[in-house]
């Protein structure tokens, strides 16, 4: 049971979140996850990991085939980096969502810029803790670095939940460098520092999972300077 402390702690990152991706994070992170060439070399190596990583899930989807039988949620869709491809591979449906309104309205925006009908794709606003709905497969990436390691491992089993058969995630891993990265950033506070940061352990995100009723299939790590990513996919259990 969770605490009433807990809770409130809770809410109050989900509010911080949400005003950050409603405000200078939703300019930051649009330009970022763009072509525009007003961005640091911090913020284009973070651009080119964040990429590598939505590459890896479009070719892994690609490999599995079947597309246009198979319905996908992108849980935390940002701009619509992933969802927006998964619909021109041919998905038969993509739900995308984001818990900032700024960021399915850009979504929503570039999806029209690319020709998208509202047949085969829907963009709303929701954080993970209420989505609902019955996927073949949900994606979340990235999305649990503004998740204690209790509470990612709790949103992977609900996002479990969704699933049909299967639940691709990715987070910054724990590792001694990460760890050393954040206390160096801690030290230059300024307008530009983005939401509370957490790395998660590997092992935690997989028995989550495995408890929910799924199995590793495979994991890569990407890396860039700046931006370290565990993408993992996980295939729901087939009952003999």
């Amino acid at each position: 049971m969770v605490s009433q402390k807990s809770h409130d702690f809770k809410q109050a990152e989900k509010v911080e979140v949400t005003n950050y991706f409603n405000g200078m994070g939703f300019d930051r992170w649009n330009r970022i996850y763009s072509e525009s060439e007003d961005v640091n070399k911090v913020q284009r190596n973070i651009r080119l990991g964040h990429q590598k990583t939505v590459d890896d899930v479009l070719s892994w989807i690609d490999q599995s085939g079947g597309l246009g039988e198979k319905s996908f949620c992108d849980a935390g869709c940002g701009v619509g980096s992933l969802s927006i491809p998964l619909v021109q591979m041919g998905a038969k449906s993509v739900l995308a969502s984001d818990i900032s309104e700024a960021m399915v309205t850009e979504t929503n925006r570039r999806a029209i810029a690319n020709g998208i009908k509202e047949d085969s794709f829907k963009c709303i606003t929701s954080d993970l803790e209420t989505l609902e709905g019955y996927f073949h497969t949900v994606i979340c990436l990235d999305v649990f670095i503004h998740y204690p390691q209790d509470a990612a491992e709790e949103m992977v089993r609900h996002l479990c939940s969704l699933t049909q058969e299967r639940l691709i995630v990715s987070f910054a891993p724990y590792t001694p460098l990460l760890a050393l990265l954040k206390k160096i950033g801690q030290l230059f506070p300024g307008p530009s520092k983005t939401t509370r940061a957490y790395t998660l352990s590997e092992s935690g995100i997989i028995q989550a999972a495995k408890k929910s009723g799924f199995s590793l299939v495979r994991s890569k790590l990407n890396k860039a300077p700046f931006y370290f990513s565990q993408l993992i996919e996980f295939e729901k259990i087939k009952k003999v």
